[in-house]
């Protein structure tokens, strides 16, 4: 099969991915292989390719918002049958499993296998993963809106739920980009009134026409306390200003697998039993559950697609904050 391949990190605009011929993966027992359709771009694989991510193999595929068609099945695999239209996300399996996972925790597993990063991902023709961490796709969405939903929009979900949120509330979004865009449509639908702090106007404008009440730079104080934030982008400067938004009792969550220092900031901008928390990853029920909300909203994914072999210039967009909504690599 032909794939985009990381052979060694390197910085996006030194276009680390290479395009190969390898050989197609063979599912093991109780795995399925999909023919990839869609693969959306995430800022994780942005992380991956420039070695930000500790890699536990190389060479590895990227990529973890995966549509495709089951073609394949190891041995016992019994969920799927061949030309079943499913989707992979970040998590691709289970190696051992603790006591975080008989809790629902698999999220936090040690023992979990991430896509594009344990495991080779969707920056290909074909994919293999176990058959528990595949989903269907809801027949609404198309194969390119159906994309960004599989890590953009289970984790954005996972994200509104940690913070806490709840209906009617005042939410904070930093950042608005692929997951942004798909969990303020979840916020207004709850009714919640959003703000939205960004830099660039195309964002702005993006998060306006998705119904943001307000929209700002991150140093801007907004017209009223916020009951809870979200921050997306990965720098670690907009904790102690989204902080400082937040009202007292309140939580900000961290949707980034990856984040610049924290600088220091002052005890005061946490008292008043205000929490932040991280958020690691996505559970399976994450996954069922934002697909069915998703499908009843509907959410709308805005996305730019691409043919595979422009990964590299996909990904550079992308760390250049020219993506508007979310990338998607088509595989013909």
């Amino acid at each position: 099969m032909h794939a985009m391949v990381l052979y060694a990190p390197k910085p996006a605009e030194a276009a680390p991915l290479v395009w190969a011929e390898v050989p197609a993966p063979v599912p093991g027992p109780g795995q399925v292989r999909l023919r990839v359709r869609t693969c959306g771009v995430c800022h994780t694989d942005l992380h991956t390719v420039e070695g930000e991510l500790a890699l536990p193999r190389l060479p590895i595929i990227p990529g973890h918002q995966v549509v495709g068609v089951v073609d394949g099945m190891g041995a016992g695999a019994a969920r799927f049958r061949i030309g079943d239209r499913v989707g992979v996300g970040w998590l691709n399996g289970l190696a051992g499993e603790c006591e975080l996972a008989q809790r629902g925790l698999e999220n936090l597993c040690p023992h979990a296998c991430f896509t594009g990063l344990h495991a080779d991902g969707g920056y290909a023709q074909y994919v293999v993963v176990d058959e528990g961490f595949a989903f269907p796709i809801p027949a609404r969405f198309s194969d390119l809106e159906a994309a960004p939903l599989l890590c953009a929009g289970i984790i954005g979900y996972r994200s509104l739920r940690l913070s806490q949120i709840q209906p009617g509330g005042r939410l904070g979004l930093y950042g608005f980009g692929a997951s942004a865009h798909l969990a303020i449509q979840v916020a207004r639908h709850w009714g919640c009134e959003v703000y939205v702090f960004t830099r660039g106007e195309e964002h702005r404008r993006l998060a306006r026409e998705l119904g943001a009440a307000w929209t700002g730079a991150a140093e801007v104080k907004p017209p009223a306390p916020l009951d809870s934030g979200i921050i997306f982008a990965p720098a670690g400067h907009l904790v102690p200003l989204a902080l400082g938004h937040l009202g007292p009792g309140r939580t900000l969550a961290i949707n980034a697998i990856y984040m610049s220092p924290i600088p220091e900031f002052p005890y005061s901008l946490l008292y008043g039993e205000r929490t932040l928390r991280s958020v690691a990853n996505y559970t399976r029920q994450d996954a069922v559950e934002f697909l069915r909300l998703a499908a009843e909203i509907p959410v709308h994914a805005e996305y730019e697609a691409f043919p595979l072999a422009e990964a590299n210039h996909v990904l550079l967009r992308l760390k250049r904050g020219e993506v508007r909504g979310s990338a998607v690599l088509v595989t013909a």
